[in-house]
C-alpha cells in the first residue's frame, strides 16, 4: 500500500509505561464517559466504540515494557468484533478528545524500479484525559458545540478545506478513513497529482 503523505520513514521511539499507569488512563476515560452521560443516550461522550477500541489497545496490543502501541486496524478490528470504519472513527474521537495521539508511519522498499514508501501501521500514545472534579459541569457533547454531525464527513471537510486553498487538510481528511471508499478515491487521485508535478518539476531541462 503506497505511503499517505503525511507518514514518516524516520524511527519512532515508543515511551515505555507501567501497567498500573495505562489502566489508570481507562479508568478515567470511562469516569469520564459515565460523568458526561446524558438520559437517553448510550454513553457519553467517548462512546462504547471508542471506550472498546481503547480498551483493547490498552489490554490487548500495548507492550508495558517498551510501550510498543502499533496495531493495524485490521487487527484492531478483530480483537474490538467491530468493521474497520467504525474502528477509524472510534481512533478519530479518541484523539480529537485528547486521549490517544499517533504518528503515522511508512518504511522505504527498493527493487529494480527504484525507492518506494510503503505505508506501516501507525505508533500509538496515550495521553491522559481530561479530569472533572465534582463540582465541574460536564463539558458539552461535541453536538453541543454546534458541530453536527460531531465528526464531519471526510468529504466535507475536504471540500471546506479545497475551498480554502489549504491542501494539506484536505489530504489529511480524505485519509483520515480508510473505510471511506469514496474519500480515499479522491486521496488516491490528488496524491498521484502531487507525484506527476513533483517529478515534473525535479526533471532537469534538455
Amino acid at each position: 500500500m503506497p505511503a499517505w503523505s503525511d507518514s514518516t520513514p524516520a524511527f519512532v521511539i515508543f515511551e515505555p509505561i507501567t501497567r498500573k499507569a495505562a489502566t489508570a488512563i481507562w479508568n478515567k476515560a470511562r469516569r469520564l464517559d459515565f460523568r458526561t452521560a446524558r438520559k437517553g443516550r448510550h454513553g457519553g461522550m467517548i462512546g462504547r466504540s471508542a471506550l472498546n477500541v481503547l480498551s483493547v489497545l490498552i489490554f490487548d496490543f500495548l507492550d508495558y515494557q517498551s510501550g510498543r502501541l502499533d496495531p493495524s486496524y485490521a487487527a484492531i478490528a478483530r480483537k474490538a468484533r467491530m468493521c474497520e470504519r467504525t474502528v477509524a472513527k472510534a481512533l478519530a474521537k479518541l484523539k480529537m478528545l485528547g486521549i490517544l495521539t499517533w504518528i503515522r508511519r511508512c518504511h522505504e522498499e527498493r527493487g529494480p524500479w527504484g525507492v518506494r514508501l510503503k505505508q506501516q501501521s501507525n505508533a500509538y500514545a496515550l495521553m491522559t484525559p481530561p479530569i472533572l472534579s465534582k463540582d465541574d459541569p460536564p463539558p458539552p457533547l461535541p453536538h453541543e458545540w454546534g458541530a453536527v454531525p460531531p465528526l464531519p464527513e471526510p468529504l466535507d471537510v475536504a471540500a471546506e478545506a479545497l475551498k480554502a486553498g489549504d491542501r494539506a487538510t484536505m489530504m489529511a481528511a480524505l485519509e483520515s478513513d480508510p473505510g471511506d471508499e469514496l474519500a480515499m478515491l479522491w486521496a488516491g487521485f490528488y496524491r498521484a497529482m502531487d507525484e506527476k508535478e513533483a517529478r515534473e518539476a525535479n526533471r532537469k531541462p534538455d
